[in-house]
């Protein structure tokens, strides 16, 4: 994809005859819609396109893959409308500290090798990268070409940061950083994980109960506790295990004003990890792919609504309905549409019948459906995806 900026004298005479409220607009739908399409079909002499291009189109990057989280993953870049992954040759900290710093993930401390976070499809972009660690992309660091490799994606680079460190943390203190985390974490539901002593650490689930999930779930703006699972539930962590015999009485204000028996004090090992699932469901946890070999990014199709999980109804199922999907939960795009249960059928409700999605839309809900609940379907139709994220 070309997206050419345009010229600062072009920029003058923009300035104030491009309403605030428009800027905002267009904004809004490049985060929706995804942005590299939708800045490419911004008019040439759109404000917003001179005020984006050169941010997002310096190295347009991801993580990714089993495992991965918002700052943890496979590295992955957008070139020529496909994204591809990065070789580990020579891959070291300068380069994941450029990666960790564009993707606003804090420093760089660990560069896992030999496709970590799972082997990624398609292209393998970069190759024999070297970063001097100050750059401000990832593609401005020098290597081989766009390409040009002799990898297989068994060499897949990935990156560890430390983690998003944005002045909402500040707001509730230093000593209360907290994030969720894991395979299969969302926003609201994870491995609960504390930043102490400039590196992240888990909780042991020692005591663990609901008491204590209802402060993680208040501190992140998650709603309440639904449920506290233990043994390593979203995954085993992996260094420190901070706390240990957590003790809540609920009215905390942070996770570390609660006793506990000190930091790093524990006989605990990160198969103890603790969790919590709150009861906030953002746009992304209202979803979710699950069933008979199912995946983080292929599965059968569920919705959150009314206070319980359902399924969508195959009538009219296609790529389109499909590519929304994938978009929301942040998969990639639609590979397959599968009908028929492909994953095993559900149980309970059926939400949503003829969902007819024209693939531009920020959530499946948006789509035009049947009302909830309505449908003449049972759950031998139960709609599937497979997106072109992790598939394993």
């Amino acid at each position: 994809m070309t997206v050419s900026c345009i010229s600062s004298s072009r920029l003058e005479e923009l300035k104030g005859h491009t309403a605030e409220d428009e800027t905002l607009q267009a904004l809004s739908s490049l985060i929706k819609h995804g942005w590299p399409q939708r800045l490419h079909n911004l008019p040439s002499g759109h404000i917003l396109k001179h005020r984006l291009c050169h941010v997002f189109l310096k190295g347009p990057i991801r993580l990714t893959g089993s495992g991965s989280s918002r700052c943890s993953g496979r590295v992955e870049i957008y070139y020529n409308n496909s994204w591809g992954t990065a070789c580990d040759d020579g891959w070291d900290l300068n380069d994941a500290e450029v990666v960790c710093r564009q993707l606003n993930c804090g420093s760089a401390l660990e560069v896992p090798q030999s496709a970590h976070f799972g082997a990624g499809t398609g292209q393998i972009w970069l190759d024999n990268v070297t970063c001097s660690g100050n750059e401000s992309s990832l593609t401005d660091c020098q290597h081989s070409g766009f390409g040009s490799n002799g990898c297989e994606h068994g060499q897949d680079a990935a990156v560890i940061c430390s983690g998003p460190f944005l002045f909402v943390y500040y707001l509730i203190g230093l000593a209360g950083v907290i994030r969720l985390t894991g395979s299969g974490s969302t926003r609201c539901s994870g491995r609960v994980e504390v930043y102490h002593s400039n590196s992240w650490g888990t909780v042991c689930d020692d005591g663990w109960d609901l008491n204590d999930a209802e402060v993680v779930c208040r501190q992140l703006n998650c709603g309440s506790a639904l449920q506290t699972p233990r043994t390593a539930y979203f995954g085993a962590g992996t260094g420190q295990i901070w706390l240990n015999n957590v003790t809540c009485s609920r009215s905390e204000s942070s996770l570390i004003g609660c006793q506990h028996s000190g930091f790093g004090s524990n006989t605990c090992e990160h198969g103890q990890d603790a969790a919590v699932i709150c009861s906030v469901f953002s746009c992304i946890d209202a979803i979710r792919l699950v069933g008979s070999g199912s995946t983080r990014c292929s599965g059968r199709v569920e919705i959150y609504y009314n206070n319980s999980w359902g399924t969508v109804c195959d009538d009219r199922w296609d790529l389109n309905d499909a590519e929304v999907v994938c978009r929301q939960i942040n998969c990639g795009s639609a590979l397959q549409a599968p009908p028929s249960a492909h994953f095993g059928a559900g149980t309970g409700q059926i939400w949503l019948d003829e969902v007819t999605c024209s693939g531009n839309e920020s959530s499946l809900t948006t789509c035009v459906h049947n009302q909830f609940g309505s449908h003449n379907c049972d759950h031998r139709e139960d709609a599937g995806v497979i997106c072109s994220g992790e598939i394993t």
